[in-house]
């Protein structure tokens, strides 16, 4: 791949106890990086998961400072700390905006790539990607399908939600001078004229799923992560994740209930195999696992492999599947008539109430 014939890209990413992926990600984004802008470090909610000072208690800010030492020869890779705790929110209440903003006032690129610490893309993805960039320079944003992985690389979780939305992540960004980083939750960009990178040349998730190009989420994989997830979360957001340690507890360490496992667990999710190609970085962190080179300690999949061995189970997924769009269109219809219900009562009261 010539670089100089693609756009520069400046991969921004915030990270807390982000082993093991941590040299694996830097390594999967560096030959197609311009820069990557690495933001480490816990905001005020995530105490319980941090050391004193507001940093990783599993070593990736060692590992980040290692590959930074050792495996940057083009001087790529920039880690932003702070002395103690991120805020949470921005000016505005926005949570973790923040430690996005500290990696987008620094970025030089012609494009913003936001990358979580545990989501990868295929490298022959990504010079795809940069080859639409290059093709069409009016592209403003770009949003991907993901794959969510669980207990395993060979497993990945589907759920009403993922269908409902869930599964498109905002990620790619044009970028230049008076461009902003307005919202972490969403992602959103403002160009020089505060408009949302969304309203122009936007490429959507649905589009990108039919050119066969997604991330790769790699967020539901260890236990480790799952128990970071589950605190941070619990603590950063009480009112909709009050049930979430609950959720962990028996629905990934075990499988009490198989049609809940995904992490969006309002709504039924289920496990089934997955059968393509991994990004490169990933197969081999996985190799470097089992082999005992890099320890760290995986999910049993024993009774993975029972669930989805089971003929009832994946009877069941068929009528999940064929349920959802029933049941949301039905939902939708109940929602509408209870509206219209309350319609007369509304009307009543504003004339002989005078509200």
């Amino acid at each position: 791949m010539n670089k100089s014939e693609y756009p520069k890209i400046t991969f921004g990413i915030i990270v807390l106890n982000g082993e093991p992926f941590t040299r694996y990600c830097l390594k999967s984004l560096y030959p197609f990086a311009h820069e990557i802008i690495v933001v480490e470090g816990g905001h005020e909610d995530a105490r319980s998961v941090c050391t004193p000072d507001g940093h990783s208690v599993d070593g990736t800010l060692e590992a980040l400072r290692n590959f930074k030492t050792n495996e940057d020869p083009e001087n790529k890779v920039t880690i932003v700390t702070k002395d103690g705790f991120w805020p949470k929110m921005d000016e505005y209440g926005r949570c973790r905006t923040p430690q996005s903003r500290a990696y987008a006032e620094r970025a030089t690129g012609d494009y913003l790539w936001q990358i979580d610490i545990d989501e990868f893309y295929r490298a022959e993805d990504m010079v795809r990607i940069l080859e639409m960039l290059r093709n069409d320079p009016e592209i403003t944003a770009v949003t991907f399908p993901t794959y969510t992985f669980w207990g395993d690389i060979n497993y990945i979780s589907d759920s009403w939600a993922l269908r409902r939305g869930a599964v498109y992540y905002h990620r790619l960004f044009k970028w230049g001078k008076g461009y902003r980083y307005q919202t972490h939750e969403p992602p959103t960009v403002t160009d020089e004229n505060g408009t949302d990178l969304r309203t122009k040349k936007w490429i959507s998730g649905p589009e990108m799923k039919q050119k066969g190009l997604f991330m790769y989420h790699y967020s539901l994989l260890f236990p480790w992560q799952v128990e970071q997830k589950v605190k941070v979360y619990k603590d950063e957001k009480p009112e909709i994740c009050a049930e979430l340690e609950d959720w962990a507890e028996n629905n990934f360490f075990s499988l009490k209930n198989r049609f809940r496992v995904h992490n969006l667990y309002q709504l039924p999710g289920w496990l089934e195999r997955f059968k393509e190609t991994h990004p490169e970085q990933v197969v081999r962190m996985m190799k470097e696992i089992r082999s005992g080179m890099v320890p760290f300690k995986t999910r049993q999949t024993d009774d993975i492999e029972t669930l989805l061995n089971s003929r009832m189970y994946s009877i069941e997924i068929v009528g999940y599947k064929i349920m959802e769009p029933l049941e949301k269109h039905f939902s939708k219809v109940f929602f509408q008539m209870r509206r219209v219900s309350r319609a007369p009562r509304k009307i009543f009261r504003m004339l002989f109430n005078g509200k």
